[in-house]
């Protein structure tokens, strides 16, 4: 009896730590992102993960917000602003929470077909702060029609153009007759902002 005991008791710790070195951490994109090829927005994007995608998240490289994950079938790296993890029942952005939850960290070695800029865009080449909670919305057709007859000028910044980032202090909005929202194009993509929270609502395609 003892040593069918002592058998099952080392049956179960086998299992439990089998457990453990399977155990991946996992992921959920805040919005539709550009999964990109390395560390910094000079990389191409190798793809689209849409809003809700679920990424096996292998880690953030020390002292930058770029974290390499597994989403969708593709293998590449993302801001961690953009990536949620589950922490007691709740919700949390890695990277408001990364050593809490205990974030692994990895490196980047670049090869010589790609020469990287600083792996972590600097102040003023990128969408600043983090990625927040905005309300969706679907803006009425004269909303297009309005920006099509008013294109305006571009503003030509690094990042992401997606739903949530908070765009720079310095670029301008224009208004829009009997709308909430502001208009803005960055990269040469229509963009509506809460003028609020200067955070982007709605990216045409």
């Amino acid at each position: 009896m003892t040593l069918k005991r002592n058998i099952l008791l080392a049956g179960a710790v086998l299992l439990a730590s089998g457990g453990l070195a399977q155990a991946e951490m996992m992921a959920t994109t805040v919005n539709d992102l550009n999964v990109r090829a390395g560390p910094g927005p000079q990389y191409p994007a190798v793809g689209l993960a849409t809003r809700g995608s679920t990424a096996v998240l292998d880690g953030c490289i020390e002292g930058s917000r770029w974290c390499r994950v597994d989403v969708n079938g593709m293998r590449g790296w993302v801001y961690a602003d953009y990536l949620q993890v589950d922490r007691g029942g709740s919700q949390v952005i890695v990277e408001q929470h990364r050593d809490e939850i205990g974030v692994p960290v990895v490196t980047y070695e670049s090869t010589a077909s790609v020469v990287p800029v600083d792996p972590q865009p600097a102040p003023g080449d990128e969408l600043l702060g983090p990625v927040g909670a905005v309300e969706t919305i679907t803006p009425p057709e004269t909303v297009r029609t309005y920006i099509d007859t008013n294109p305006g000028q571009t503003v030509q910044l690094g990042g992401d153009v997606v739903v949530g980032a908070e765009v720079p202090a310095d670029v301008t909005f224009q208004s829009i007759p009997d709308y909430e929202y502001r208009y803005t194009r960055i990269n040469d993509r229509p963009v509506l902002v809460d003028p609020g929270t200067r955070r982007i609502v709605y990216v045409y395609q």
